[in-house]
């Protein structure tokens, strides 16, 4: 059953794919109702005649009508339209990932920052097992580039889940070159011929990581190339909601059949680690008001090496010194910063305990 949202008296339906020309069905959806937009656009391959192995035989290239464009202005205005529409229906702490080939990458993102979407990084996708070249004369094209941008060119309130992708990456940062397969067995799709139902299907683990990274449960993810459903099928198993544009009815068919057959996200399962700039703010003047630390509590250091009082008003004191957790510990230590949070701890039962612990029971207080 198709959700519908509401924004400003217009309704947003939700996982649902409108069949038609992106420009139209852009236009249609409410202003400021994405929060992600993932773009596989054509990349306007400019193929001259088919290609043939070594051996003669014809290789399975993306030769569809619909990646042939007249001329780089026909397909720049093309980019520029669908681009501008993106830009209308993002929230704006919304962004964007578009993702090409050095035939077209470099001319959409020039057209982005025309467009004063502000871009944060460039992604190398590259690819385990790529199409070999087959005549010799060049490089094997071995990966594609995804550029993120942000709709709002001050750019600082967009979403990134840093410690669900540094969590993704065995507790590293995440780089901005990804190392994944192109998409082949059971996940490709096939028609009814046993042939690939569509040439140029993602894999799930590239937008597993691109949704995962920019948008959070319960948000809106918009793909303007549906095709056969990739970015529905994830953006289902991740907790989010997708709307999906394509214009081949054949392939919003596949698309359907593929999503309906996904089981409902575990609310549980879906939820990303959040990092410390996410959580509420809370000062260590309200332990003190709610009675968690009293005044007159002594606080001390591990292995009790420092103590400090706490003060009434959230600060503390060391003898002559008074001042926040903070720089009361950097003090005691002779160092020029601390984090007092897990640097003073209090005694319970007997044991030692970091007064972060308090922190975050009222941080889960108010996330209930």
């Amino acid at each position: 059953m198709t959700v519908a949202a509401q924004f400003r008296g217009q309704s947003l339906a939700l996982d649902q794919i409108h069949v038609g020309d992106c420009i139209a069905a852009l236009a249609a959806l409410p202003e400021a109702s994405v929060d992600l937009v993932f773009a596989d656009p054509p990349y306007n391959l400019q193929l001259r005649g088919e290609l043939t192995r070594p051996d003669q035989s014809r290789v399975d290239a993306v030769d569809d009508a619909w990646d042939q464009f007249d001329s780089f202005a026909a397909y720049d205005a093309f980019t520029r339209d669908w681009l501008a529409a993106c830009h209308r229906v993002l929230k704006p702490t919304g962004s964007l990932f578009v993702i090409g080939s050095y035939h077209n990458i470099f001319r959409v993102g020039t057209i982005l920052q025309d467009l004063r979407f502000w871009i944060l990084n460039d992604i190398i996708w590259r690819k385990t097992n790529p199409m070999p070249n087959f005549k010799g004369r060049r490089f094997t094209n071995a990966h594609e580039t995804l550029i993120w941008a942000a709709r709002d060119p001050r750019g600082k309130r967009y979403t990134f889940n840093y410690d669900a992708m540094k969590a993704l990456n065995e507790d590293l940062q995440m780089r901005s070159d990804w190392l994944l397969p192109l998409c082949t067995g059971a996940e490709r799709l096939k028609g009814e011929d046993g042939q690939k139902a569509h040439p140029t299907q993602k894999p799930e683990a590239l937008l597993h990581r691109v949704i995962l990274a920019a948008s959070q449960p319960g948000d809106v993810v918009l793909d303007p190339f549906f095709g056969t459903g990739t970015t529905g099928a994830v953006a289902k198993k991740l907790g989010r909601h997708f709307v999906g544009i394509e214009r081949d009815a054949t392939y919003a068919a596949k698309a359907r059949a593929r999503i309906a057959a996904i089981a409902p996200a575990d609310p549980v399962a879906v939820a990303s680690s959040r990092s410390k700039r996410q959580e509420p703010r809370v000062a260590f003047g309200v332990l003190v008001e709610r009675g968690m630390l009293a005044p007159g509590t002594v606080l001390v250091g591990p292995g009790r090496r420092h103590a400090a009082k706490v003060r009434a008003d959230g600060t503390l004191v060391c003898g002559d010194a008074t001042g926040s957790i903070h720089a009361i510990g950097a003090h005691v230590q002779g160092l020029p910063a601390c984090n007092g949070w897990t640097f003073w701890h209090f005694e319970e039962a007997g044991a030692l305990k970091p007064i972060d612990l308090l922190r975050q029971a009222i941080r889960a207080e108010l996330a209930g």
